[in-house]
């Protein structure tokens, strides 16, 4: 299928590793181009070094404001497309480990940003009157996971500001949707297992054997929901939005999942 996104521009925030960095590729073997915001410098010299005048990239934390503006100043508006709206979650804990800090720093660094980007990247969209937004968050929107009570709290924020704009949006041309990864292979999912193993008092490599074992698939391969999230990106979704779907590995347990 062609995907139709050769010489579109798109956005990657968090695109260096994980689901970021595996989207970003996938778009720039796609033929598009790919603006990529992350905090490691090396990182980003790599994805620059491999892939030269098909990415642009910029370091930067994107929770904070000032790498929200240089991030705009790096769009060209006249092919920007969409972006895939990604960064790294909170620290694992139980809820009465938790501080206000803890649930303020979770509600910077998994809301705000994403209310501050989205406001400023839909005007752009509307001019064109075509976009597409996919944010990037976790099953625990759906089902909560063990040890993330700040996660499975402030995320289900998200999916409620990108149900009620995709609404406002219907009929713009833009779409708004939500990707729930289950457990993949990915270093954010380190956290939990280091987590478990000090909860249960066995070491790192069986808690992480322990979590795989409820997947029941295994875990998920990156590159496998970078397609996924590519066919959200294409003119081939546009008449899906407001949505949120589980690429999970049959971890849900809801039929709604």
């Amino acid at each position: 299928m062609d995907l139709k996104l050769e010489n579109k521009q798109f956005l990657v925030t968090g695109g260096t590793k994980g689901f970021g960095g595996a989207i970003t590729e996938a778009l720039i073997n796609e033929g598009a181009e790919v603006v990529v915001v992350a905090r490691n410098q090396d990182k980003l010299d790599e994805l620059k070094n491999k892939f030269n005048d098909k990415i642009t990239c910029l370091q930067g934390d994107i929770t904070q404001s000032e790498t929200i503006e240089k991030t705009l100043n790096s769009i060209d508006e006249a092919r920007f497309t969409g972006a895939v709206i990604n960064a790294g979650g909170p620290p694992a804990m139980q809820f009465m480990e938790t501080s206000l800090k803890d649930w303020d720093e979770a509600y910077r660094n998994i809301l705000r940003w994403k209310i501050d980007l989205t406001q400023k990247l839909v005007p752009i969209l509307k001019k064109k009157q075509y976009g597409k937004l996919v944010y990037v968050e976790s099953i625990s929107t759906k089902q909560p996971v063990e040890n993330l009570v700040l996660s499975n709290s402030v995320r289900l924020s998200v999916i409620g500001f990108v149900k009620t704009l995709s609404q406002e949006l219907a009929g713009s041309g833009i779409t708004m949707n939500v990707l729930a990864p289950g457990y993949h292979d990915t270093d954010a999912l380190n956290r939990l297992f280091v987590k478990k193993s000090e909860q249960l008092n066995i070491t790192v490599e069986e808690a992480r054997e322990q979590m795989i074992a409820q997947t029941k698939m295994g875990l998920g391969d990156p590159k496998d929901m970078a397609s996924l999230a590519l066919w959200l990106l294409s003119p081939h979704s546009k008449y899906v939005t407001g949505q949120t779907i589980s690429h999970d590995g049959a971890v849900m347990k809801g039929v709604f999942g």
